[in-house]
């Protein structure tokens, strides 16, 4: 066997395959590998190279059929990688499993029947292999189980020995977490980098407003105007189309609220001027657009979560739980999506946190730096204003996560 072909161990196939899949031009999908690929050794005698670590982060320990695939993710294929060439609306959650070379050989068989497990909740899956380790055996069992094969050549080539169907699933809180990251309101590339909901909709009212729009908000709400497109996108105020920006439903609901106060949207957009750079609560200073933002913020998915779970807790007696213990709590009850909305994912605060196994390590809790910014400031800065929290959010580099309080201003 040669060189070339046995330094294809299974994090390095994976690697080459999450490229294929996930790192190309396009920039609408998300994905994250299992937490066993963290580790700086793989075989016992054989490091993992540092840059192959990098392709395969942010990590994740998410459980999708009965076990947990080595990449999960959501994004459209290209057309060669599926048997069909037409998709749904909505991108389709892939599961991988790799298979790379060992003193025992590649186990492509194995990889195929785990591959085919992860279909009860993925739409599509893959096993992915050095390609000449595939026989023909391998193919025919892919073939009968609906699993694709990628194979991956010495030098990096990934391409497609079988091409599997798209098929329908169920999902779970786990897949959610996924499906969540990779839409246009998850906070894992991008984020809400404005902690004051009234950016956000002053934005979708500038958008109502007959002037141009970037002049309009900065002028009348904001100076950082692309951030504040990207959070009114997340709190789902506006769309952003390839025809251009335009308003939701929820986004029309927010002009239509104007008009009623105000009279017209330049008028509302007048006392919009008049509290930028405010730092007052907005439900104090404005109880009217206080109540508005509570239903806004409330529909963003991240926000019922937390509200159920810290209620959750206030019934088991926690009525102030701190940052750490409402992580950990979270973590018990929904791991992936803790994960992806409160931990950074760079492959060192991942491999920090969460062990081989995707546990957590609780005594990393209490570094701030470790929490993911649009969660633990912006966001709960938001909850706080809207009058669901008790307290205001903080950056990671300031936060003492020990003194971080997550109570809900209005237990049931």
């Amino acid at each position: 066997m040669a060189s070339a072909a046995r330094d294809l161990t299974e994090p390095r196939v994976l690697a080459h395959a999450k490229r294929r899949l996930f790192l190309g031009d396009a920039d609408d999908g998300y994905a994250v590998v299992d937490t066993q690929f963290a580790s700086e050794r793989w075989l016992a005698d054989r490091p993992v190279d540092p840059d192959v670590r990098d392709v395969l982060s942010p990590f994740n320990h998410v459980r999708v059929g009965s076990g947990y695939p080595d990449l999960v993710g959501v994004r459209p294929p290209d057309g060669d990688l599926l048997a069909v060439e037409r998709l749904g609306d909505d991108p389709p959650l892939l599961a991988v499993e790799a298979k790379g070379y060992t003193d025992r050989g590649v186990d492509v068989d194995r990889g195929i029947v785990q591959a085919h497990d992860r279909l009860g909740e993925a739409n599509v899956a893959y096993v992915t292999a050095p390609a000449d380790a595939v026989s023909e055996t391998n193919r025919t069992l892919a073939r009968e189980l609906n699993v694709g094969i990628l194979g991956v050549e010495p030098g990096g080539a990934v391409e497609p020995i079988e091409v599997p169907r798209v098929v329908g699933n169920r999902t779970t809180t786990e897949t959610d977490a996924i499906r969540f990251q990779a839409s246009a309101q998850g906070v894992a590339e991008k984020s809400f980098s404005l902690n004051h909901p009234k950016n956000y909709l002053g934005y979708a009212l500038a958008l109502h407003h007959p002037d141009e729009i970037d002049a309009v908000v900065a002028e009348r709400v904001v100076g950082a105007v692309d951030a504040a497109r990207t959070g009114a996108a997340f709190l789902d105020l506006v769309d952003e189309t390839p025809a251009g920006v335009r308003l939701t439903p929820l986004g029309r609901e927010v002009v239509r609220f104007a008009r009623r106060e105000y009279g017209s949207v330049d008028a509302a957009l007048r006392v919009f001027e008049d509290w930028k750079g405010s730092r007052k609560r907005f439900r104090d200073l404005a109880p009217a657009w206080g109540q508005l933002t509570r239903r806004v913020v409330y529909a963003y998915p991240a926000t019922r979560l937390l509200v159920e779970e810290i209620q959750a807790l206030h019934d088991d007696r926690i009525a102030e739980p701190t940052l750490p213990q409402l992580v950990e709590y979270l973590h018990q009850v929904h791991p992936s999506f803790t994960v992806e909305l409160f931990v950074r994912g760079d492959e060192d605060v991942r491999g920090r946190v969460l062990d081989a196994d995707g546990e957590l390590r609780p005594a990393e809790l209490a570094d701030g730096t470790v929490y993911h910014s649009p969660t633990v400031f912006q966001l709960k800065a938001m909850l706080y204003h809207a009058g669901i929290l008790t307290e205001r959010g903080a950056e990671p580099a300031n936060l003492d996560p020990e003194s971080d309080v997550w109570a809900l201003c209005e237990p049931v």
